[in-house]
């Protein structure tokens, strides 16, 4: 696997584990308040969970799809691991600013 590809799946890999911690704190909090802004962050969190979670599947699970972006499409895996990175990124503030 190329290290763009590595990097991608290291990313989305650390975008579901946090995203796991944030969905169930914004879970917990909707439960407790049942106020519409920890419901629209549980929403969004689980939306872009999965999102994450078909990225890992493809770079990871699916050697086809992996293969196409290694030899077909470089600069497609190059675009999809800086967004994955930039992505990466904004949860990690985000999960600062929900654990602060």
């Amino acid at each position: 696997m190329s290290l763009w590809l590595d990097a991608a799946s290291a990313a989305a890999t650390l975008n579901v584990v946090l995203l796991t911690a944030l969905v169930g704190i914004w879970a917990r909090n909707y439960l407790a308040f049942r106020s519409k802004h920890p419901l629209g962050l549980l929403v969004f969190g689980l939306l872009l969970l999965a999102e994450n979670c078909l990225s890992v599947y493809y770079y990871v699970i699916d050697p086809e799809v992996a293969a196409l972006l290694r030899s077909a499409a470089p600069v497609a895996g190059r675009a999809m691991t800086f967004v994955q990175i930039l992505e990466l990124a904004a949860i990690v503030f985000l999960a600062w600013v929900t654990w602060d």
